[in-house]
């Protein structure tokens, strides 16, 4: 694949780490994977399994030991401005209101003044925060401090959008509002975005394509596609079809969720 062809391209990518007592230990052993352009692409597996490692190496926050990641803008080195990151902490700046938090990032790319306020307000009516945008994150709940890291990354508008587990921390209830505000967002962008997560409903509900992990060592050992028309359904939870692809996907999991237990994860 050349150009703008690649969403992303993950050739051979071998990564470990060793830690200050014990042995070398692989993370990540021999991934190779195709995600096409604006595709919703799920990273699933136990913890422990690799999937938060491989999504910083896409990002460039970790340098690739062995193999090679590529984006349609080239090899990926470094972090690059066609990569934004959103944290399951949210990662917001405490001192910093919901607009200078969501501004910080256009400012570091050099956009001032009206320019940058008007972009970061857009993005802030995009997640449904309008009128807190002078709120600090102590005054929102979780699920609004998450919708402010969205709007943050969003800003920047990455070609990319990487998701480490971001509603974990949240209630069901706010979780389950979250994943049909992303898909929404997703839709309206369309970024193509690599989702982190050890749900299996969460996977199934939201992604087109499922990557199932192996325990330690990481390894794909399944892909899986999800074909569900969600917007026509917003009762596609309750679905037989939903329903019936959770299970299989949980089957393809089982085993690899015992066999993190047994490593001690």
């Amino acid at each position: 694949m050349t150009g703008s062809s690649i969403g992303i391209e993950i050739e051979g990518v071998t990564h470990g780490y060793t830690p200050r007592s014990g042995k070398p230990t692989v993370a990540l052993d021999n991934i190779s994977l195709s995600i096409r352009p604006n595709e919703f692409h799920a990273l699933l597996g136990p913890s422990g399994c690799g999937k938060s490692t491989l999504l910083f190496l896409i990002g460039g926050f970790q340098k690739i030991q062995q193999g090679r990641i590529r984006t349609a803008r080239g090899d990926v080195t470094a972090p690059g401005p066609d990569r934004g990151i959103v944290f399951q902490n949210f990662a917001l700046f405490p001192w910093k209101t919901v607009i200078e938090n969501v501004r910080y990032g256009l400012e570091k790319k050099g956009l001032k003044g009206s320019e940058a306020e008007a972009r970061a307000k857009h993005y802030i009516d995009l997640v449904h925060l309008t009128g807190f945008e002078r709120s600090y994150p102590a005054q929102l709940s979780g699920g609004m401090q998450q919708r402010a890291a969205i709007a943050r990354t969003l800003a920047i508008d990455p070609d990319i959008l990487l998701m480490d587990e971001p509603f974990g921390a949240l209630d069901a209830q706010t979780r389950r509002i979250m994943q049909e505000e992303l898909l929404a967002i997703w839709r309206r962008t369309s970024k193509t975005v690599v989702f982190v997560t050890h749900d299996v409903a969460e996977a199934v509900f939201l992604a087109d394509t499922i990557s199932v992990m192996s325990a330690r060592p990481g390894r794909i050992k399944r892909l899986v596609q999800a074909e569900f028309n969600r917007s026509d359904d917003p009762h596609i939870h309750k679905s037989p079809a939903f329903a019936d692809m959770v299970e299989q996907v949980w089957d393809m999991v089982r085993d690899e969720v015992d066999q993190a237990r047994m490593q001690g994860h």
